[in-house]
């Protein structure tokens, strides 16, 4: 039996480092959170991972959020994200790699490796673990735990179920998956059918063997017949190693350090040649770039720059020129910023396309190709904020749902809300002609008096005349008022307003702001 298990599962090593999202948001981002806080990540209004500060506490996997925050009220509240947990661990994969080749990615903060490879390199199994717990734990990781056994399954069970303490590693001797596993609760097998196993009175691996794999195979098909042989230590799963992504990433690094903004840009020029470069030889093209400054003291610039088409070199540079004269400017204004002179420049795809999606046309560019290649090249020559294009937001006012985005970007995440319901804001159809600022007017009743708005939200009279830059229109028709009240919760923001519609007597159609006894014109129907 022992040599028939050695020989359906091969010798595997998993490495995994526990509570990873949690690890992931210690990791990443430019503000991480602290590890020593109480943390809970979920997962459609469900718990799925949870820092030790919050296990302290109570709050446990599986959990509703309104349980863990009865037990936790200081428990910071995390919604999952598997893009963020993949790209954490990525550099783990890679200092792996280094170490031991073929590494296969079964989730974020999990990975497995054939055993045979590195146990021959370092001298045996032991040695091998330590190399690789040793790897992760020098990138920052305080906990990782490795296991080794027949098959991934078994092995990824031996480096979940616990280690003796200051020792990461464990290691299931050959022929004894079956024995290693039998105790373990059948949960970790399959969640959805453990309690249909706990209704059969099957309660851990061994007796889900004990069943045999033709009462299984009978009772659940082929899925029956895999959970039998997992549980009987016959893994038939063999390491998949996946392929390491092209490095496609440059960097341009400067000794001594450098503060001009144009020497800076021409040491940029060969990197971002090579980076387009390597696009090119792997059929992409770059539709989103990351630039990162580093400066001497440590401090740091990182923005993501788009592009209405791809990036070439030349518009690497120009992006690198842009966000140099931005971090001068906030740094002049006290608002942040690159404060030292930069030691290195780091270009990296955000977001990458496919290059036959990005050739020119058989038959001419035609008019948009034009009108995209005369915009980007006043943008260069004139400078990112020098070209802008309309942009539809959100909000109750006109002129705050008017947006100026610089050309190639998107907006800065506002317009997304202009969907909501923004309880208040003027039904369609809108006036064409709407002012930046509001036009001060004046609405008098017949005897020349001001019109206002009592608490009540009624006229205090049947608005008459119009007044607007020193000229009288008499007013045929109105309708109002139309109550605006925003942030009554924020002092400094707050803002009670009503609104009128108000044709005068050249039918001209206005759209009217009563505001704290004043009046003003908020855009015209024409």
């Amino acid at each position: 039996m022992g040599a028939n298990t050695a020989e359906a599962a091969p010798r595997s090593i998993v490495v995994w480092v526990p509570d990873w999202p949690i690890v992931a948001l210690t990791r990443d981002g430019d503000d991480p959170l602290d590890a020593a806080q109480p943390i809970a990540v979920f997962h459609k209004g469900v718990v799925v991972a949870c820092s030790a500060a919050a296990r302290a506490e109570g709050v446990r996997r599986g959990q509703r959020r309104r349980d863990a925050q009865a037990r936790c009220p200081q428990v910071t509240v995390v919604e999952a994200d598997p893009v963020r947990d993949h790209r954490a661990f990525a550099p783990l994969i890679a200092q792996i790699e280094e170490q031991a080749p073929g590494v296969q990615l079964l989730q974020p903060g999990l990975c497995a490796l054939r055993a045979r490879g590195p146990a021959r390199y370092f001298g045996g199994e032991a040695a091998a673990a330590t190399v690789l717990a040793g790897a992760v734990q020098a990138t920052g990781v305080a906990e990782v735990r490795v296991g080794i056994a027949d098959g991934t399954f078994t092995a990824e069970q031996a480096a979940r179920s616990g280690t003796r303490p200051g020792d990461p590693v464990r290691i299931v001797p050959a022929g004894q998956a079956a024995a290693f596993l039998a105790p373990l609760p059948v949960t970790v097998l399959d969640e959805e059918l453990a309690p249909l196993f706990a209704r059969l009175g099957v309660q851990t691996l061994g007796e889900v063997a004990a069943l045999g794999a033709d009462r299984l195979g009978e009772r659940f098909g082929a899925r029956g017949a895999r959970l039998h042989a997992l549980a009987a230590g016959c893994d038939p799963r063999l390491v998949a190693p996946r392929t390491p992504p092209p490095e496609l990433h440059r960097e341009a690094v400067f000794e001594p350090p450098v503060e001009i903004a144009d020497q800076i840009a021409f040491g940029v020029r060969v990197p971002a040649e090579e980076f387009v470069a390597r696009l090119g030889q792997a059929g992409l093209v770059c539709t989103e770039l990351r630039v990162v400054l580093t400066g001497e003291n440590g401090d740091r610039s990182d923005r993501v720059w788009l592009h209405p088409g791809a990036f070439d070199a030349a518009a690497i540079v120009d992006r690198v020129r842009w966000q140099l004269a931005e971090q001068e400017q906030t740094g002049r204004q006290g608002t942040g910023g690159l404060r030292s002179a930069v030691v290195r420049v780091r270009i990296e795809p955000e977001a990458v396309d496919a290059a036959a999606h990005h050739t020119a046309r058989l038959f001419g560019s035609g008019p948009e190709e034009r009108v995209h290649r005369a915009l980007s090249r006043v943008q260069a020559m004139l400078g990112h904020q020098a070209v802008l294009t309309p942009e539809i937001g959100g909000g109750r006012w006109l002129a705050e749902r008017q947006r100026l985005v610089p050309w190639g970007d998107r907006g800065d995440g506002r317009a997304a809300s202009v969907d909501r319901p923004w309880p208040g804001s003027l039904p369609g159809p809108l006036p064409a002609t709407v002012f930046r600022a509001g036009m001060p007017v004046a609405v008098l009743d017949a005897d020349d008096d001001m019109v206002a708005v009592d608490g009540r939200g009624a006229l205090t009279a049947d608005p008459a005349v119009l007044e607007v830059a020193g000229r009288r229109r008499g007013i045929r028709t109105w309708a109002g008022p139309w109550p605006v009240i925003e942030r009554g919760w924020d002092p400094a923001r707050a803002r009670r307003a009503h609104r009128f519609q108000m044709v005068d007597d050249a039918q001209a159609a206005w759209l009217l702001v009563c505001e704290e006894g004043g009046w003003q014109a908020e855009g015209i129907y024409d």
